[in-house]
């Protein structure tokens, strides 16, 4: 008896292990299901994607994206951060025709971020602020209008899931971040993903700057346009400042000097991209540093521009502005003056009934052909975000717009609380993309987009975090003020004293 009920057991144990459980079951058969599906599929697709190998992996990548969205989304949004910089050369070769649109990979990692932003909001709704997520209302209302009195339907709609993106990494940010350790991991985390941009520029150096010569050359590394790669660097850049400078995580000081020598280098590149709007405001910001950190950089600065004359690329891109102010058209023109003469036209062609809410998303590109002398076949962007915003959504949209600034800057103000440098910095990234919105289609630029408001938001999620902290220590009546504190911040309270033996 005591045998046989052995060997019963040890096959109940067999049968439990080969034979699958129902639930079991009903996972194979799913499994089975979807590779009788695919290899139905697989000839089919092949087939419009044109048998290119670029094109092919599109179904991979969705596999891939669909199994980290599923059992991973951490790893997902961490690869996401670290590699999206150097994919537009890569993604664009994936693009495809469908239904008269085009998509690709791009287009599929677009979807990813605004359903990981979803899902992190419906699993813990609380880890994110709901001033913060009501500050984009207003602007998101207005651009869905936008949407629906568009006449570009197709491009406004990609327009506003762009604008859905940013606020997908604005979000996500929250979740990120918990700690100022969690913000300086996220800070790294987001310098780490220069690297591969900062090595494929000497690629790009090598290939082009030769050909045409590095006076009439532009860096563009991994991204599609000099002036994107010049508006990351300006993100990068303070970023590496920030690292630098940390007293709270203070770098060995092997690490400090190649930190030094790898901030020196992107200052390098970003002059080889020639974009002018972008050392001003890097002018202004370390100008800024120098006064409220460390006064005796300001030497430093005032010999900038004496070396900055010395050098080829810097003397004619300014040199540039004092010819071509002559609007007789586009190719005589200098970059300015055209910039001006779009905006003008732009401005004089709006109807009186149209200030308030504008023509819709992408309508200064539709109608740039209509209004602008020079624009021959091309719909030209406005090169201004304000004058672009305002032609598109009118005064409610532009409102809307600077209201999101103006409550992101408040929000990353109160961080001076817990960090300085740390809200120096966030602000200074926000000041920098201001005042470059003045000058180009920066907010179209989705690359740069998400690293920007991916760092905006990290500032903001450990500003609310520290929120609680703050409020519990002001309201303890008896708790004695901390000595650094006392003179300038008289409504902070330290943990009460140690008792002395």
């Amino acid at each position: 008896m005591q045998t046989e009920s052995t060997t019963n057991g040890i096959d109940s144990k067999v049968h439990a292990r080969w034979v699958p459980a129902a639930s079991d079951a009903y996972a194979v058969l799913t499994v089975v299901v979807l590779a009788v599906v695919m290899g139905i599929i697989v000839p089919f697709y092949t087939d419009v994607m044109d048998y290119k190998l670029a094109r092919l992996l599109v179904l991979p990548a969705v596999l891939v994206f669909g199994f980290l969205l599923i059992f991973n989304r951490l790893l997902l949004l961490t690869l996401i951060i670290l590699f999206r910089s150097t994919g537009d050369v890569i993604l664009e070769s994936t693009r495809f025709s469908l239904g008269g649109y085009e998509t690709g990979v791009g287009g599929l990692i677009n979807l990813c971020v605004i359903m990981l932003a979803c899902m992190l909001v419906f699993e813990k709704p609380a880890r994110l602020p709901k001033k913060m997520a009501l500050s984009w209302v207003p602007f998101l209302l207005v651009a869905l209008f936008g949407v629906v009195i568009s006449p570009e339907k197709g491009d406004a709609i990609r327009t506003y899931l762009t604008l859905l993106s940013y606020f997908g990494m604005f979000v996500i940010a929250f979740y990120f971040v918990h700690s100022n350790k969690d913000f300086r991991h996220s800070i790294k985390l987001v310098l780490w993903s220069s690297v591969v941009p900062a090595l494929y520029a000497l690629v790009d150096i090598a290939l082009n700057g030769a050909a045409v010569g590095l006076e009439g050359f532009r860096l563009q590394s991994t991204f599609t346009h000099p002036n994107i790669f010049a508006f990351y660097l300006t993100l990068m850049i303070p970023l590496t400042l920030y690292v630098l400078k940390d007293k709270g995580s203070p770098l060995k000081s092997g690490s400090r000097v190649a930190l030094t020598l790898y901030m020196v280098y992107l200052l390098a590149l970003l002059v080889l991209t020639q974009t002018r709007s972008a050392w001003l405001a890097l002018l202004i910001v370390f100008v800024a540093y120098a006064v409220l950190f460390e006064r005796r950089y300001l030497l430093y600065l005032m010999l900038l521009p004496v070396v900055a004359l010395f050098i080829p690329e810097i003397r004619d891109r300014l040199m540039d502005l004092g010819s071509g102010n002559a609007a007789v058209g586009y190719a005589k023109l200098n970059s300015f003056a055209w910039r001006l003469s779009i905006w003008e036209s732009g401005l004089q062609w709006m109807r009186p009934s149209h200030y308030v809410y504008g023509y819709g998303l992408e309508a200064f590109r539709h109608y740039s052909q209509t209004f602008f002398p020079a624009a021959g076949n091309i719909k030209w962007g406005a090169h201004n975000v304000y004058v672009q915003w305002f032609f598109d959504a009118g005064i409610l949209g532009l409102c809307a717009y600077l209201f999101l600034y103006a409550r992101v800057a408040m929000m990353l103000k109160s961080l001076a609380k817990i960090d300085k440098l740390a809200a120096f910095v966030t602000l200074s990234v926000v000041f920098i993309y201001l005042v470059v919105s003045s000058s180009d289609n920066i907010f179209g630029y989705l690359v740069f987009n998400w690293y920007f408001w991916f760092t905006v938001g990290i500032g903001c999620a450990l500003a609310a975090s520290a929120f609680p902290a703050i409020k519990k220590t002001a309201g303890a009546p008896h708790a004695p003020l901390h000595p650094r504190h006392a003179a300038t911040e008289p409504h902070l309270y330290s943990a009460p004293a140690p008792r002395q033996s």
